[in-house]
């Protein structure tokens, strides 16, 4: 089997492994638990969650740990839209967020927001333009991913804050879930930031969502104690102590993962450029870690699944993603329906091997 999904899922490191159990033996009281093992626990989450804030330099930050991205982004969103529904519901978008992102602001939508959908240029950025054009004094919300995780698009981050900041009553939610491990930006930008650490060799059921301090939301989740009012429930230790671990070895370790994969996508690019019969979908700006390409003539899903019997693990589009479906930044990029349609992603690591692309690379051109 060869592993080009590290988008959608990675490996768990080891050592993110042994961190989450020896915290997970040693501190097993309830932190809500008023008793000495409680006290323990309590104080040991404490001392985790200032070790996130210090690694992710936030100021004036809230860390609330969730269930995963999905959950973050919901949080954020629904939140965020609810608790300042007096000052406006209008919400503005792109084309090129997770399902978690669109689904979320459809339902929305169908309980009276107005959403909309900000034009992208054609390097994939979100068109600072119609971002200025589209926000209003009842736009009460700008959620954008900071990665896009089907062509690895890398937004201004900096340059939409500085946009929106001049809009008092808006807030922005930044989706990073693809960021951590492939860009490094400063995650005090955003009013609320999620992310999950299973895309950076975490542990998958476990999720952050980093809020201003000062920012109210109406909570998804109502009722139990927990460290914040806005995601109730038993406080996940040993989760925690896992998500900081990741952040840590992603953070020591982001030189050399990146130099490794940036050496993979040249040389991929490279070759799938002299095919004849590839297109390549995702701008040279992306982040290295994600090629999205297309082979005319056969719908992603379908190369996908020729592929997967020839032992090569990739995705069509994003994981949470229908697969019938044309994919939407790719078709938001290109403005072609039949390069959205027959689109497939490629996701890198530095675990990826040149011999692992050039056994793809055959495997490939025999399932054209």
């Amino acid at each position: 089997m060869i592993y080009l999904d590290y988008a959608a899922n990675t490996p768990t490191d080891e050592r993110v492994l042994q961190e989450f159990c020896l915290v997970n033996q040693e501190y097993f009281g309830n932190p809500n638990s008023l008793h000495p093992l409680g006290v323990a626990a309590k104080d040991k989450l404490d001392s985790i969650t200032a070790r996130i804030v210090k690694e992710l330099e936030l100021k004036e930050r809230e860390i609330v740990y969730t269930s995963g991205a999905s959950e973050s982004n919901n949080t954020a969103i629904k939140g965020i839209a609810r608790s300042s529904r007096h000052m406006g519901k209008h919400i503005l978008t792109s084309g090129l967020e997770h399902s978690s992102v669109s689904g979320t602001l459809l339902y929305l939508r169908e309980q009276g927001y107005e959403v909309e959908s900000l034009a992208i240029c054609n390097d994939g950025t979100i068109d600072r333009d119609s971002l200025r054009e589209l926000l209003r004094n009842d736009t009460v919300l700008v959620t954008v991913c900071a990665v896009d995780s089907e062509l690895g698009i890398v937004q201004p981050i900096e340059e939409i804050a500085s946009i929106v900041k001049e809009f008092p009553n808006c807030r922005l939610h930044i989706d990073a879930t693809q960021a951590i491990g492939k860009v490094k930006f400063d995650f005090n930008l955003g009013d609320t930031i999620s992310f999950a650490p299973h895309k950076f060799y975490g542990l998958n059921g476990c999720g952050v969502l980093i809020k201003k301090s000062d920012l109210i939301m109406e909570p998804l989740i109502h009722g139990g104690a927990s460290t914040t009012i806005y995601r109730s429930g038993t406080p996940a230790v040993a989760m925690a102590a896992s998500i900081w671990k990741a952040i840590k070895l992603t953070y020591d370790e982001f030189t050399n993962r990146e130099q490794v994969v940036k050496e993979n996508n040249i040389y991929l690019r490279e070759r799938l450029r002299k095919s004849g019969y590839v297109i390549i979908n995702s701008p040279i700006e992306s982040v290295p870690h994600i090629l999205n390409i297309s082979i005319l003539g056969i719908r992603g899903y379908e190369m996908q699944e020729r592929l997967a019997k020839q032992g090569i693990c990739l995705s069509a589009k994003s994981a949470c993603s229908t697969k019938t479906t044309p994919s939407k930044p790719v078709l938001a990029v290109t403005k072609d329906k039949k390069r959205a349609m027959s689109s497939f992603r490629i996701s890198m690591s530095h675990i990826t091997t040149k011999e692992e692309i050039d056994i793809f690379l055959e495997i490939l051109n025999g399932c054209r």
